[in-house]
């Protein structure tokens, strides 16, 4: 039996990734999906082989809304910021995939070109390459754990509240610090830390 034409590649991620905005990540299955799409479980297997390949669908869903189109000429930090919020603002849309797009990344078209730019404008700015490859690396690293802490586990909720009730003579630094969390915004605690690492990278 030909599989019906509706059932592209798109549509499958559309539906997988409605089932992670709704239910999360752990609500993910082939069984949702299917029920997603009106169709039955083994019907999805015409189309993906296991979940594994479905997941692969949904990160290149959300990651092609990056631009990776190469920033204007600039100072470079300048210019990875820029991209570095592109990721973000991307990614950000739907943070329940966050764990998937650390974990199928390799795979991704878009997530390869948006690293594309970003070593381009490292190239650009005479950065030698092993140093453009710890730069990547090293934001990367810094954007994934960054949205997952602003979106999945903010320090600003219930966890820097009860930190902020430790006994301050036992946790002097943890508490003050608490108290202080909660009058960061995620964009200034976000590009901080980023104007850091970029700074300390630059150094190298």
């Amino acid at each position: 039996m030909p599989r019906p034409r509706s059932l592209t590649p798109d549509r499958l991620a559309a539906a997988a990734l409605a089932v992670i905005d709704r239910d999360g990540l752990p609500g993910l299955s082939m069984r949702a999906v299917a029920v997603e799409l009106g169709i039955s479980t083994m019907a999805l297997y015409r189309y993906v082989q296991d979940r594994e390949e479905l997941e692969a669908l949904v990160v290149e869903l959300v990651l092609s809304a990056i631009d990776s189109t190469p920033p204007p000429a600039g100072p470079w930090r300048d210019r990875v910021t820029l991209l570095v919020g592109r990721l973000r603002d991307t990614v950000g849309a739907h943070p329940a995939v966050l764990p998937l797009t650390f974990t199928h990344r390799h795979r991704s078209p878009s997530v390869l070109r948006w690293g594309e730019a970003l070593l381009g404008v490292l190239t650009e700015a005479g950065i030698e390459p092993e140093d453009r490859i710890i730069t990547l690396r090293a934001v990367l690293a810094y954007v994934i754990g960054a949205i997952q802490q602003e979106h999945l586990g903010s320090l600003s909720g219930a966890g820097t509240a009860a930190i902020a009730e430790l006994p301050a003579d036992e946790f002097p630094y943890m508490t003050e610090a608490a108290r202080g969390a909660g009058t960061l915004t995620p964009d200034r605690e976000f590009h901080g830390g980023l104007t850091g690492l970029l700074r300390g990278l630059g150094s190298r």
